[in-house]
Order: C-alpha cells, then structure tokens, then sequence
C-alpha cells in the first residue's frame, strides 16, 4: 500500500497520475509532428515548382547570353563560327565575347551547350543556332513541361513555332538564323 502524500508534497502539484501526464505529453507532441507534416506536404510542392522556374529562367537566360555572343562575334568579323562538338568553344571565340567557363560547365538539365552551324533538325537546316546536347559525362534530361518553361521565357511558349523548338532527338534549340 502506498503512502499517503503529505501536503508539503502536495504544494504546487495536481493530482494527476504519472501516467497520464507523461501520456498528454506524447499526445501533443504528436499533434506537432503532424502539423509540422501537413505544413511539409504543403510547401514541397510549391518549392519544386519555384526550382524548376528558376532553372527554366537560369537555361534561358544563359541561351540569350549567348546568343548575344555569337551575334555580336558576327557582326565583327562577318561570318558565324565554324562548328564545333558539345561543350567546346568555337575557334575564333574569346573569353572577352564568350564567357567559356559558362559555356564549358553542364547546364542546369544536363548536357552541354552545342553550337550549331549549318546543321539539319527535325528536316529542316538552320544557318545558326544554339542547342543543348547529350554528352557522354553529362546525359540531357528530358523533360517537355522544362522545355515549354524556357519557351515561355525566350519565345512564344509553343515548342512548334517560334525561334525556341525542339530539335533532333527533342534537344532543346535556340535558333539565331533559319
């Protein structure tokens, strides 16, 4: 049997069982973590959406760039680069024209920029173009809803039409000139 509790025990406590203290506890503390899980399930969604933006952004933003290169290398010396493999600075291109750490590092989905002069996609030859490609130490992700966001920022959201497409094997192709 066991003690009764005398009243200086008693000061400043509620009669509640052990057991049941340490039970309401637990509760609580799984209603937060059930809470603080709602919360997750909540933001992940719009956190992927926000990265995917950002990288359709950061893709286009690097084609325009580019773009602006090659154009303004053209304009000097009267003709476009030759062209060259994935990843590979075109002769004749310097860093002050072309940033070629940019050029040279895997995009944000993979593969690397390819310059394209004269080159045939999906039927039809382009005088000058921008794409990016698979190579072997970094495979292009494939992604359609990625590449209408690009689209959405460079051109006319439509992947058909327009200066921004899909080129050979569905590689993403910035035209500079048909």
């Amino acid at each position: 049997m066991a003690a009764p509790l005398t009243p200086s025990r008693l000061i400043g406590r509620q009669r509640i069982p052990r057991s049941i203290a340490g039970v309401m506890g637990l509760v609580e503390l799984m209603v937060v973590v059930a809470i603080i899980s709602f919360l997750i399930a909540g933001v992940t969604p719009v956190y992927q959406r926000v990265q995917r933006k950002a990288r359709a952004s950061a893709i286009a933003n690097d084609f325009r760039v580019f773009a602006s290169s090659f154009q303004a290398h053209t304009h000097e010396t009267g003709g476009w680069p030759v062209e060259t493999p994935a990843g590979v600075v075109p002769a004749g291109m310097t860093n002050m024209e072309l940033k070629t750490k940019d050029w040279e590092r895997v995009t944000a989905i993979g593969g690397h920029f390819d310059w394209e002069k004269g080159q045939m996609h999906n039927g039809t030859r382009y005088a000058a173009a921008l794409a990016i490609t698979d190579t072997a130490n970094a495979p292009l992700l494939i992604d359609l809803e990625m590449f209408r966001l690009i689209d959405e920022a460079l051109d006319d959201g439509n992947l058909e039409t327009g200066n921004f497409r899909l080129g050979e094997n569905d590689c993403p192709l910035f035209i500079l000139e048909n």
